[in-house]
């Protein structure tokens, strides 16, 4: 086979390894996109999470702005809006709906730049008591961990976990230390949700 054959054949195989990839690119990047913005969409905003809210085409209606402590927001046109324990994507709707009124199809994007408010309160006898930063899958037994533990004079039988429930009602949920850290009982190592405060006597 000649030099000139050998250099076409490879340039061939080149392109068509090429556009394999890009049609590779092409296929993927829904995907990626949709795992990457699904999280994102399902997370529910606290007081004190950083939200930006694009509005295309209209730098004036964008805005980045803090989620206040009474759980609600301003915007231009549309005011006072309650966002505190609503969902990224339903706020998004929300926002479109309300624009829709002023432009036609509007296109909103909304985003969290900083995941303030999912945070536990871990106090008592522990090592370092004080506020710890939290995932939607922590446990009690890794939030006492980031505590750095129980102190030697700890009653790990009578631990209790504070809940404020969405209509303001505080439920109190037994935690035992010793049976769940000796594998028993482990159905009490529940996940935490935002506010709860552990109180280790």
């Amino acid at each position: 086979m000649t030099q000139q054959c050998m250099h076409h054949i490879e340039t061939n195989m080149a392109a068509f390894l090429a556009r394999l990839a890009l049609l590779a690119c092409i296929l993927c990047t829904p995907l990626a996109v949709q795992a990457a913005t699904a999280p994102q969409d399902e997370y529910t905003i606290g007081a004190g999470d950083v939200l930006e809210i694009m509005v295309w085409k209209n730098s004036e209606l964008s805005k980045t702005l803090p989620v206040r402590p009474d759980g609600r927001i301003s915007l231009p046109l549309i005011g006072e809006i309650m966002v505190e324990n609503v969902k990224v994507g339903e706020l998004a709707d929300r926002l479109r709906g309300s624009y829709a009124r002023y432009m036609a199809d509007p296109v909103v994007h909304v985003s969290v730049q900083q995941v303030n408010s999912m945070v536990v309160y871990v106090i008592g006898r522990v090592n370092a008591p004080g506020v710890r930063p939290i995932s939607a899958k922590t446990n009690v037994l890794q939030a006492l961990a980031m505590a750095s533990g129980l102190n030697p004079f700890a009653e790990g039988g009578k631990i209790k976990i504070f809940r404020n429930g969405d209509k303001g009602a505080t439920t109190i949920i037994p935690f035992d230390y010793d049976s769940v850290s000796r594998g028993r009982d482990l159905e009490q190592n529940i996940f935490l949700k935002r506010g709860d405060v552990i109180v280790v006597p």
